[in-house]
Formats: C-alpha cells, structure tokens, sequence
C-alpha cells in the first residue's frame, strides 16, 4: 500500500478490539496535553495496509515540548528519589498487566512475531523496574585530597533536559531503556519515536500519566520531518542530552549538530555482529544459539549475529544444521500466534536484504535455503542461509537487519579474532568454545563492547548495554546507564 497523505484509507479494525482503547492514542503529549493531529500514516507491515494515522509536529510543536519540559524540570528534579522510584515501579506495573495489548500493538505497527512481541514488553517493563531501584542508589564519592589541604566530594546532578531517540525495531523496549535513567537521574524528557511506531510510545505514555508522571516530565512528539525537528530542539540552549539510538549514518549527523550546542550525546550505533563457533563447541547449543542471536526479531536488531565464522571442522554440519533449523521456521503475520518470522518493516527493508544476498551468490555464495523475497501485500523475506560466502561481499560488511545467515569459514584462532575486527563497527560478538580460556581470550581480542559466551542473548537491563568504534558512544542499562543522565559536581571542602 502506498501512503496517500492525510486523506488515505485506514483500515481501524485492528485497534477496533483492544481492552483499552487509549493504548492507541495518535496525537502529541506535550505537558500533559493530548494535542490531536494528523499526517503520518502507520503502516502494519503483515499486510501494507494503514493502521492508523498521527500528529505530525512541525519544529513549533516541538519547541512546545521544549518549554514543557523545562517547566516540569525544577520540579522533578527535587522529587524525592525514592517516590520517582515508585512512579517507575507503577509504570512497571502497569506495563505487565497490559503486557498482551502492548505486544499486539508492537506486532501491528512492526510486524514482528507476537512471541517476540511479549518478549519486548517484558524486556522493556525491566529497565522502569531497574531503574526504580537505582533511583535510591545514585552513588557520589567523598575522599582526601592527597595535599591533605581540604577533602573531595563529589555529588551527581541531573544533566537537565533530555531528548530521546528510539529506534522502530524495539519501539518499547528502546524507549524505556532511556526513559527510565533519566527520570531516575531526576531529568525530564523529549521523546521521539519513529514514524513507523509510533503508536507503542503512545501507548506508553498514557500508561506514564497513570502511574503518576507529572505533565511535562515525559513529552512525546512525532514527525515527519526529523531533521528540523531535531535540530531546533537541540538548538535549544535549555536541551543538554541528547539520546540517539540508530543508523552510524544518521548518528554522525546528529553529533556534528550536537557539536553546535556541546550538547552531551549518548549513541547506540550500527553493529555487524560476528558469531564464531569453534571446533570444540557443542554443535546442538551453537545452533541454538545461532537461531536466537540471528533470528530475534527476525534479524532486524542491532545485535544480530550479522556474519557467521566456523571453524573447518565442524563448518559443513553447522551449515546443515543452521539451514534445517532456518527453512523450518514460519513465515507470516506478526499477530498470528503461529508466524516465528513476521515481515521486515518496509519493502526497502526487503529490497536492500535481497541486494545483499543477490550481490553474494553473485560472488559465489552458495545459496543453502531461502533468498527469494516472498509474493505478498507484506513486506517477507524468507529465512535464508548462504554458505561458501566470499570476505570482499557486500554482505560482510553491511548491517544486513534481516533474517540471513552468511556463513564463513575459518581455520585458525587469530585469524578468527582478524575476521571478526574487519569492521568499522563493534558492538556485540558470539563465542562458542567449550574451552572458557580460548572462549575469554577470543572475547578480549574483539574489538567490540559486548560478548556474549555459549549464549546467543545478552541484553540485560542490568548490564551495560553499547559499542566500541563506530557503534557508539555511553552506555545504556546497568548501574552506569543512570550515570549517561547526570552530571558530576566536585565539592573542595575544608572542615
């Protein structure tokens, strides 16, 4: 389906039956207010056709929001802890008991399968949950100087206004893994989610007003414009964080703009996840996990295993096993209970997939299942494995964000770890090994900030979760993600 403007033809019914209606509101929340609008169509990628239409905010809306949240600011920042605490542990709450609804939601406006759906509400009510608890646990320091002329404190301040950026491949869970710091840390915020799910924030925002956010402290806002959009608000001297997670492209841009303001920038960048398996693994488990790291989200996530090393030993039976596995799986619509693969988010998506994979066999890939886009109104690609897959493709060094395997040989341990570098990029690694010492040392030797061991998940709310390279800059998640929000204050004292 083609998107026809303002006046295209939507097709309500799939919102028709929800629990609670307000779990698919479309207009800005600015201050508190629901503010209507229209002009960006919501496409369900199971079908092409129009889910729903919202607020397309022009850079003036988006400079509202912008007094907004500055306005809520003073105020937030001297709530105490532990009740910014308690409002985050409601969200949390809240979340889980409209867990089904919000997992329908994400699987029509995403596509992706509804277990994975769950799985991301889930995920996402985590970091409210976490964050809850490290409201009360923001840690400052207090030392001698080694003079001995006067003592060290340090305390930690909220670094003030904050405008997030999520991605459209985990629509909750990215929104809450930067929502929930920062209003931890005491800052108030600007979220902007993706055009092409924007219903889920939405949706979470409304749940925000009942567990008790005050207006103005979380402000959601779309648009179809978000380089202007982007760039008033971090023109904005009030604005000093800027949270972005996407495309090393588009990231690039958002720092050099950033630069004009010394506006402090958290970024969860590209990845080109390498998944090496070595002759000692245990076969079973390395597919296993190769599914999991691979086909989560069906391939559409930042940490996807993206480029497949095994050593010559067992190569021929991990490819066997991996394409078994892979042409098993099935294809369909996201809210059918029964689809373990739903549709990419756009047909650029799948147009950029099939690229890549044709540009492979091209080169002498073997093609072992898959590699033709599905005929449907959605936006398929099939499972695909490709074997026998030549370095210099483009396939190698591409974010491919679909459910192919590109598969590699290898023989030795160095040139493994020389494989698995041969990246701009360096956000997450999979190691198998039986052997925990080559497994550690294979791990130190990647240049990337996560590695996941015998494990094809490693997000954790957590853990610190970002990049080395160009995958970015921060961390997100753990006991240091709070910290991406504040700012330290040094304290010389003499008593």
């Amino acid at each position: 389906m083609t998107p026809k403007g303002p006046d295209m033809t939507l097709d309500a019914a799939p919102l028709a039956d929800f629990a609670d209606p307000a779990l698919h509101a479309a207009g800005l929340y600015i201050g508190g207010d629901w503010l209507p609008g229209s002009g960006i169509p919501v496409l369900n990628p199971s079908t092409g056709g129009g889910l729903a239409q919202v607020a397309d905010a022009s850079p003036a809306p988006a400079l509202r929001a912008g007094d907004a949240a500055p306005s809520a600011a003073a105020g937030w920042r001297a709530t105490p802890p532990r009740q910014r605490a308690e409002i985050l542990r409601r969200w949390f709450q809240l979340m889980t008991e409209h867990a089904e609804d919000l997992a329908r939601l994400i699987s029509l406006e995403n596509g992706k399968a509804l277990a994975d759906a769950r799985g991301e509400v889930a995920y996402a009510a985590e970091f409210f949950r976490w964050y809850a608890e490290e409201a009360v646990r923001i840690p400052g320091e207090f030392r001698h100087a080694p003079s001995g002329a006067n003592h060290i404190l340090v305390d930690h301040d909220p670094i003030g206004i904050a405008v997030l950026i999520p991605p459209w491949n985990f629509p909750a869970a990215m929104a809450t893994r930067k929502i929930g710091p920062a209003l931890a840390a005491g800052c108030t915020v600007i979220l902007k989610p993706a055009s092409e799910t924007p219903l889920t924030a939405y949706a979470m925002a409304r749940l925000g007003a009942q567990a008790g956010v005050p207006p103005g402290v979380v402000n959601v806002l779309t648009t179809a414009q978000p380089g202007p959009v982007t760039n008033a608000m971090l023109a904005d001297p009030r604005v000093r964080k800027l949270s972005f997670t996407g495309s090393t492209g588009v990231g690039r841009v958002l720092l050099a703009e950033a630069a004009k303001s010394v506006v402090s920038c958290s970024m969860e960048l590209g990845g080109n996840a390498p998944f090496l398996v070595f002759d000692d693994a245990d076969l079973d488990a390395a597919l296993d996990g190769a599914m999991i790291a691979k086909m989560r989200n069906a391939g559409e996530a930042c940490t996807a295993a993206n480029r497949f090393y095994v050593q010559s030993g067992i190569h021929d039976a991990f490819v066997v096993g991996l394409a078994a596995r892979m042409a098993a799986l099935k294809v369909g619509p996201g809210t059918d209970p029964a689809s373990q693969v739903g549709p990419m988010i756009t047909p650029r998506a799948v147009q950029k997939i099939d690229r890549l994979v044709t540009r492979a066999v091209n080169l002498g890939a073997r093609l072992v299942t898959g590699g033709t886009p599905l005929p449907s109104s959605g936006y398929y690609y099939p499972p695909t494995v490709l074997a026998d897959v030549s370095p210099q493709a483009e396939i190698a060094h591409e974010e491919i964000f679909g459910p192919v395997a590109p598969v590699y040989r290898f023989d030795t341990e160095d040139q493994a770890i020389a494989l698995a570098n041969e990246t701009e990029y360096g956000l997450a690694a999979y190691v198998y090994s039986r052997d925990l010492s080559r497994a550690l040392r294979v791990g130190k030797g990647i240049e990337t900030g996560m590695v996941a061991i015998n494990r094809g998940l490693m997000s954790d709310p957590a853990a610190p979760f970002g990049g080395a390279k160009q995958s970015g800059l921060g961390r997100e998640g753990g006991v240091t993600g709070i910290l991406e929000f504040m700012e330290p204050k040094y304290f010389a004292v003499n008593f």
